[in-house]
């Protein structure tokens, strides 16, 4: 017996609750935050030497791996990719 979905997909659900774009912005952030602290741990690179490599202050380091906080400036993204050896991608689809 094949299956077949009912209703709207989660994503629907979250435009019609006005909180997608919210939520998206959240999930990325949260994507982000992990992806440098595991780079970070990785490459033994602690958070205050992260800040002295990125000339800024480890309060910035803290907010960019704070899951929670969802404002970072594309120099704060950039400074840190390339501290980490990575390069930052930013698409629009």
């Amino acid at each position: 017996m094949k299956k077949e979905h009912i209703g709207s997909s989660f994503d629907n659900f979250l435009n019609e609750e006005g909180i997608l774009a919210e939520t998206e912005r959240s999930a990325t952030k949260r994507v982000i935050a992990f992806q440098v602290q595991q780079l970070m741990l990785k490459n033994n690179i602690s958070k205050s030497r992260m800040a002295r490599d990125m000339k800024t202050s480890r309060s910035s380091i803290d907010r960019l791996l704070d899951p929670d906080i969802d404002s970072m400036t594309l120099h704060t993204l950039e400074s840190a990719a390339s501290i980490l050896g990575k390069r930052l991608h930013i698409e629009l689809i």
